[in-house]
């Protein structure tokens, strides 16, 4: 069953609160939390002090993505406001085998991030000690942009990276994915999709998500 992680960037911040408890009604997996700091992307969102908030609303993981230049400066703050996974990028650590352990170290699954520029070869030395590998499939820092049709294959070659290697990290998919194309990135092979706008602004989350299970065979019996 693929994983469905609804991204907060799109959600009503008047009403955070209520909204976090539809998306949780609705059956979603995860809450995905975008932290940006307009330099690493060209857009600023939320830090830990929200994160902390969010988590004493929320009953389901919180999968924390940071898009923001040097994340080792916040790990321990975004572990402690209560991130249940913390994904960092490849592109923004230079020191990135260091600060996934030390995600690890202090309790959370540590996760690593690549653009859609960024080759896949690029992960070869860090792979085995990650949790999950998200793969953008959008240039990180608005919501609402579409799906860039070559992240499939990127997919594709990234679970035979994995396979070969007899590793299981969750692969994530974050960027412009729908009801419309989940069938075929959950064929990919992805295992955790990220969505925003196509969540929140659906108008019904318990159908969307329903669909969504029924379109990748989750609610076939």
């Amino acid at each position: 069953m693929i994983l469905i992680a609804p991204s907060i960037l799109s959600a009503n911040f008047l009403e955070l609160g209520k909204e976090i408890k539809d998306t949780e009604a609705a059956g979603a997996d995860y809450l995905h939390i975008d932290v940006m700091d307009g330099s690493f992307v060209p857009n600023i969102t939320i830090g830990y002090f929200v994160v902390e908030q969010i988590k004493r609303v929320a009953t389901i993981p919180l999968d924390v993505h940071l898009m923001i230049e040097k994340p080792d400066r916040y790990v321990v703050n975004f572990i402690e406001a209560g991130a249940d996974i913390l994904t960092i990028h490849l592109e923004a650590d230079i020191h990135l085998h260091r600060t996934i352990n030390w995600i690890k170290q202090q309790g959370a699954k540590a996760g690593v991030s690549i653009n859609p520029a960024t080759p896949l070869a690029l992960l070869e030395d860090i792979i085995a000690d990650v949790d999950l590998v998200l793969i953008m499939s959008v240039n990180p820092g608005f919501g609402g942009q579409k799906f860039i049709p070559g992240t499939l294959d990127k997919i594709k070659r990234l679970k035979e990276m994995l396979t070969k290697r007899n590793l299981n990290p969750i692969i994530e998919v974050d960027g412009g994915v729908s009801p419309k194309n989940i069938k075929t990135v959950a064929d990919a092979g992805a295992d955790m999709v990220v969505m925003g706008s196509a969540f929140y602004t659906s108008g019904n989350y318990v159908k969307t998500i329903s669909d969504i299970r029924t379109i990748t065979g989750a609610n076939t019996k």
